[in-house]
């Protein structure tokens, strides 16, 4: 949206989020006040605690884009009577989006990248959480990601079944089938996290770690040619922005782990760009004449020497701290 159209959004979004906060479920905790998606992944994990070993786990196939327009300004209308207010929402959704410069109509869906977009979102689906409260299930919903807890695999089945059937026949939505599955919650993740197997810890999921790796190797790429310091400042930014988020992990083994691979990552970074100067900068931190003069008449490349022992004593992890590096893992 444009910047008018954002403001305009805005202060929509503040008169509907007013009108209908007392009235949300309060096992929904996405875009709002006070509420947050660690709170979200704490109240999966109290409940498999609880007993509740096995999850239904809900996605909703391109849910911005499929909303019922009619549906969605009937639930609107049932609070909000100002007429003017809801034609002016009626205008956002049928605003149409440009694609290539191209007008294309918008018979479905609401508005994305506005903050309107994710109050609309919870009127919608505040539906399907009173619902699942009537049918006496525990659960968490954050914007289109819900996890449903049952205490084993046949309740979840069943569980799955009626759910999808009540979001395709009421809600006029679809379930993903192919990011959608009753399974242990060990096997799942939500919001980027999962559990342990043994005390259903919070774990960060593979798949954000990965997410963070490739970060980190775009940043180290070898061939970029930015200062070192720099390098490291904008590595800085990312991993303080990553670890405010997955800071509430219990399981540190991984984030230890990428400690010591992203140091490896800024000493391969570092070696490449002494390139002949290796031998020199390796004496001049304090690394024997033996040490390193093997290490840098290696012919293996910059990632192989990168965990050798001179580099480890050349650029040990003071060296790192010093810089301003942050750590994943708390020591």
């Amino acid at each position: 949206p444009t910047v008018l159209d954002r403001f305009l959004q805005q202060a929509i979004a503040q008169v509907i989020s007013a009108l209908w906060e007392p009235h949300f479920h309060p096992q929904s905790y996405g875009f709002r006040p006070k509420r947050s998606a660690h709170q979200a992944v704490r109240a999966v994990q109290a409940n498999i605690r609880a007993g509740y070993h096995w999850v239904v786990d809900m996605d909703l196939q391109a849910f911005f884009d499929r909303e019922n327009h009619d549906r969605l300004m009937a639930r609107l209308k049932s609070r909000c009577p100002d007429a003017d207010l809801l034609r002016l929402i009626n205008r956002f959704l049928k605003a149409g989006v440009s694609i290539e410069g191209q007008i294309q109509p918008t018979p479905l869906g609401v508005p994305q990248g506005g903050p309107l977009s994710p109050v609309l979102a919870n009127v919608v689906l505040d539906e399907l959480d009173w619902e699942l409260d009537r049918r006496g299930h525990c659960f968490a919903r954050y914007a289109d990601d819900c996890n449903i807890l049952v205490k084993s695999k046949r309740a979840g089945e069943r569980v799955m079944a009626s759910v999808t059937r009540f979001v395709s026949d009421s809600l006029r939505l679809t379930v993903n089938p192919l990011k959608s599955a009753v399974d242990r919650p060990m096997n799942r993740k939500f919001l980027g996290f999962t559990v342990s197997r043994n005390g259903a810890r919070l774990k960060v999921a593979d798949k954000a770690l990965d997410k963070l790796k490739d970060r980190v190797r775009e940043l180290t790429r070898r061939t970029r040619g930015t200062p070192f310091a720099a390098v490291v400042a904008e590595l800085r930014e990312t991993l303080l922005g990553w670890k405010a988020y997955f800071g509430i992990t219990e399981v540190l083994s991984p984030l230890r782990d990428l400690d010591k691979w992203v140091r490896r990552k800024l000493r391969c970074y570092l070696w490449k760009q002494w390139g002949r100067a290796g031998y020199r900068e390796l004496r001049k931190r304090g690394v024997s004449v033996r040490e390193a003069w093997n290490t840098s008449k290696s012919a293996h490349g910059p990632w192989r020497v990168s965990q050798t022992p001179a580099l480890s004593i050349a650029l040990p992890l003071r060296f790192f701290e010093q810089m301003g590096l942050p750590s994943l893992a708390p020591r």
